[in-house]
């Protein structure tokens, strides 16, 4: 009965976060398979260009692990006014950062673009994506902060809501802006990032409504601008090793595409649906690993640190059962992915399917690491570790191999990518191990605002 009444609540928090994911994935498989079928260039060079968006979500991802981590732990303990002050301490750095991103894709795309590739057309397609984009990413920063802190304040469904309608809407406006449909002009590139545009300001708008909702926890200017001292320590305390992990970990995502954007156009492009078959396959294992962090922060906010422990080793093994299911999903999906990306070079067909193969074990790995360290060790504020396993792994090990591959004994393409996708595997012995030590079991609501 107690399993029962667990699963019933992971359900209800991981199946809106999953589907909002799912949705979110599409929009960049959409993006991929539209532009795809006006030209390979276009999808490679929106593929490279998305990367600056990539980067910027690692800072945003930073802010709301610290902002879910303590807004789970406070919303177990009861303590809904000290859930208002995390939102606004919150907003103040993801908004500072979105800004600087921002002002970057509109004044220096191709600065940006040629960090990922030397091809001219490929850096004056993205360039021209970059500039249209550049709203996006201050607009995003204020909205993905406040659906955070609506998941973590039980309004999951509400939040996935509000990011679905979003995501359905990108869907839509790169149909119409990227063809040209209904009488609209065919904008290619600059539609897909107008519709991002567009759709991101639908999504701030409906988080501003509900702002103003009664019975909602508030985003208050006070929070924003004088955020409390005591709150701070605690947040910055879990954050900044976040942010070293997610810059240690996605520095090392974003060389992977710097490595195989000195492969060729091919290269480029099997990658680029490659990685779009990866986030959306995986799309459940990250929408399990963001629920567990909300279950097991709520646990160990309300003291029930046991219960905690015994629900922590129950949903590490149901991980491997959804990375299990997730890569046969990719195998079986396989023939269709090849059929809908029918408009790439023979070269590129054959560089994907080995891809998509290798995409299928990644996915085990993915699972488990997305659930333990996302998960259950920075719910309890055991957040240092991550950052160490991802500094090791990835650029102490793949990154070298994986350059000396590509670069020094000119290795296959696929045989690269084999290599850069052995970090989630790299680590799991010695997360395991830290794992069973129990670090992360802490209150972290004990002493936080004094």
């Amino acid at each position: 009965m107690k399993d029962r009444g667990l699963w019933r609540e992971m359900a209800g928090i991981v199946f809106p976060m999953a589907l909002q994911n799912l949705f979110t994935s599409l929009v960049s498989a959409s993006d991929a398979l539209m532009l795809g079928g006006l030209s390979q260039t276009g999808l490679s060079a929106v593929s490279l260009a998305t990367q600056v968006a990539f980067v910027h979500s690692l800072f945003v991802m930073a802010f709301m692990i610290g902002e879910s981590t303590l807004a789970a732990q406070y919303w177990g303990k009861g303590d809904r006014e000290t859930v208002e002050r995390v939102l606004g301490l919150t907003l103040r750095y993801a908004l500072a950062a979105s800004a600087v991103f921002s002002l970057a894709a509109l004044c220096v795309p191709g600065w940006l673009m040629r960090c990922f590739t030397s091809d001219k057309e490929l850096i004056d397609a993205g360039s021209r994506y970059l500039r249209v984009v550049s709203p996006a990413y201050l607009l995003g920063g204020f909205s993905q902060v406040y659906l955070c802190i609506m998941k973590n304040s039980g309004r999951v469904k509400r939040s996935s809501l509000y990011g679905t309608l979003t995501v359905v809407m990108n869907l839509l406006l790169n149909a119409l802006l990227i063809y040209g449909l209904l009488g609209l002009p065919s904008l290619g590139i600059a539609g897909a990032a107008l519709a991002t545009v567009l759709s991101r300001l639908l999504e701030a708008v409906l988080v501003a409504l509900e702002n103003h909702l009664p019975d909602r926890i508030h985003m208050h200017r006070a929070a924003v601008l004088h955020p409390e001292k005591g709150l701070v320590r605690a947040f910055w305390k879990i954050t900044r090793p976040v942010l070293a992990n997610e810059l240690a970990w996605g520095g090392g995502v974003t060389m992977y595409s710097v490595i195989m954007g000195h492969l060729g156009n091919d290269a480029v492009a099997a990658h680029a649906v490659a990685g779009i078959v990866k986030n959306t396959v995986g799309c459940v294992a990250s929408g399990f690993g963001n629920g567990v962090a909300i279950l097991i922060g709520n646990r160990l906010g309300a003291g029930k640190l046991e219960q905690a422990k015994r629900e922590g080793g129950k949903l590490v093994r149901m991980s491997l059962v959804i990375g299990s299911v997730s890569g046969l999903a990719v195998l079986l999906l396989l023939p269709l992915i090849r059929h809908l990306s029918g408009n790439l070079s023979d070269a590129a067909q054959a560089y994907l399917g080995s891809m998509l193969v290798i995409c299928a074990f990644y996915m085990i790995g993915k699972s488990l690491n997305s659930t333990i360290i996302v998960g259950i060790f920075c719910a309890g504020g055991d957040t240092v570790f991550g950052f160490l396993s991802d500094l090791i792994a990835i650029w102490g090990v793949i990154l070298p191999l994986g350059s000396l591959a590509a670069f020094v004994f000119s290795l296959p393409v696929p045989w690269v990518f084999l290599i850069l996708s052995m970090d989630e595997f790299i680590k799991i012995p010695f997360e395991y191990r830290h794992y069973m030590q129990y670090r992360w079991v802490n209150n972290l609501t004990e002493g936080a605002q004094a």
